[in-house]
């Protein structure tokens, strides 16, 4: 097995015309990595090599700092004449790039699903101080394999074209990027933000959506000049299915105008967010696509201090359920190692038949039971009223959780239930 540094390689993933991207193993670490190694004749190259040594620079830079569940992360890397490669977290499911073609489009809710993920993802980076430069489908890996792609996760790869506001002395690359996802700013090389991002995701969403790009040219001039002087039709003009909403995510994505393209990620996100409640994308009612978990959470009160990171994390340790009036939740008596959020709904809480309290959309409950040291005895019943929505989180998911996470929600505990003893003060002093 050949080896490269203390990387053993496997077997090779791809090639380009710059760079071969191999799966290796990390014996240290004991897991699958993937490493794309430059070719040298690049680097020897007058021009291209002042090119790539930069972008190559640019993302071993960014070792260790992007720590998201759908960022690619970057482990390692060297930067030499002899040898120059990236190490990265492997992701096995491939690239976005085998859902572009009209004949093999994913279903509306996947598609928005994944845009949804990155609008998150690209929103973290920004906060960092990030912009990715270079966003499109052969940029976005499938965390599955392909048999599995219907599910699971994304991440975001390849930052070597980013931007980094910590970095004063960066100037930007030029003729870096693929011209037909290029925002009308960036191939005019004028100052880029986060807004030069949000236009390439809606070029992506418009290729997922529509299974073609929204600019067809000869050449990059032709393709330049669509860019900046042309408005694409809407992507239903190619796929019946898609709703008037998703024509106008895009639409608002791809602004050649930055006062009227999305001005925040967050906007870009909510509007993604709602699209699920189109009665067009409503094809699993029992089911809770990731992005409406993430943004329920986002908006309830208890998570306020929780980082964007965190929401995923309890996204991904919770469990969501509608359930029927009627439906006993808790049972007085029982012993419970969970606690619950009513997202949507009434909840009854009840000792005996006699009625306690009622609960409402972002209440909490039974969280006495995880927070004490020993089994917890339920006090009470807890009855669905209405049709509700339930998020349930069991006692060893929060003992699993990260730390930082683990001490929110304690944090956040306290909160509750300093707001309780001081509604029960109130109530002692009126009597």
């Amino acid at each position: 097995m050949r080896q490269l540094g203390k990387y053993a390689l496997v077997r090779k993933l791809g090639e380009g015309s710059t760079a071969t991207v191999w799966l290796a193993h990390d014996p240290f670490a004991k897991r699958d990595v993937a490493i794309k190694l430059i070719d040298p004749k690049v680097l020897h190259d007058e021009m291209q090599g002042r090119v790539y040594r930069r972008l190559l620079s640019n993302e071993a830079s960014l070792a260790g700092k992007l720590v998201h569940p759908h960022i690619a992360q970057i482990y390692d890397a060297v930067v030499s004449e002899e040898q120059s490669y990236i190490v990265m977290e492997y992701v096995a499911g491939g690239t976005l790039e085998q859902y572009c073609s009209p004949d093999n489009l994913l279903p509306l809710d996947r598609l928005v699903e994944i845009i949804f993920k990155c609008t998150r993802a690209l929103d973290y980076a920004f906060r960092l101080g990030i912009t990715h430069r270079d966003i499109k489908p052969a940029n976005i890996l499938l965390a599955e394999s392909l048999d599995e792609a219907m599910r699971g996760d994304i991440k975001i790869s390849d930052f070597g074209a980013a931007i980094q506001a910590s970095n004063r002395t960066q100037t930007q690359v030029s003729g870096v990027g693929s011209p037909a996802y290029m925002s009308p700013q960036q191939v005019r090389e004028t100052e880029l933000n986060h807004q030069t991002d949000i236009y390439s995701l809606g070029v992506v969403m418009y290729q997922l959506l529509a299974g073609r790009l929204p600019f067809q040219a000869a050449n990059n001039f032709a393709m330049v000049y669509q860019i900046c002087n042309v408005d694409p039709p809407p992507p239903s003009s190619f796929r019946r299915e898609v709703p008037p909403n998703l024509d106008a995510v895009v639409a608002r994505a791809m602004h050649k105008d930055l006062d009227a393209r999305y001005a925040t990620w967050e906007v870009f996100s909510h509007d993604l967010a709602q699209a699920f409640r189109n009665s067009q994308l409503a094809s699993r009612k029992q089911v809770f696509p990731d992005s409406e978990k993430f943004e329920t959470l986002r908006q309830l009160p208890f998570f306020d201090e929780f980082s964007d990171v965190e929401i995923w994390e309890v996204v991904r340790f919770s469990r969501w359920d509608q359930v029927a009036p009627g439906t006993v939740i808790m049972k007085d008596g029982e012993i419970g190692d969970f606690f619950c959020f009513l997202t949507d709904g009434e909840l009854r809480v009840a000792k005996k038949e006699r009625t306690l309290s009622m609960l409402a959309p972002g209440d909490c409950v039974g969280e006495m039971a995880v927070i004490g040291r020993s089994d917890h005895l339920r006090g009470a019943d807890v009855i669905a009223q209405t049709t509700a929505k339930v998020v349930t989180i069991s006692g060893a998911g929060l003992r699993n959780a990260s730390d930082t996470c683990r001490m929110h929600f304690y944090q956040a505990f306290l909160e509750v239930l300093a707001g309780r003893l001081s509604q029960a003060n109130i109530r002692l002093s009126a009597d």
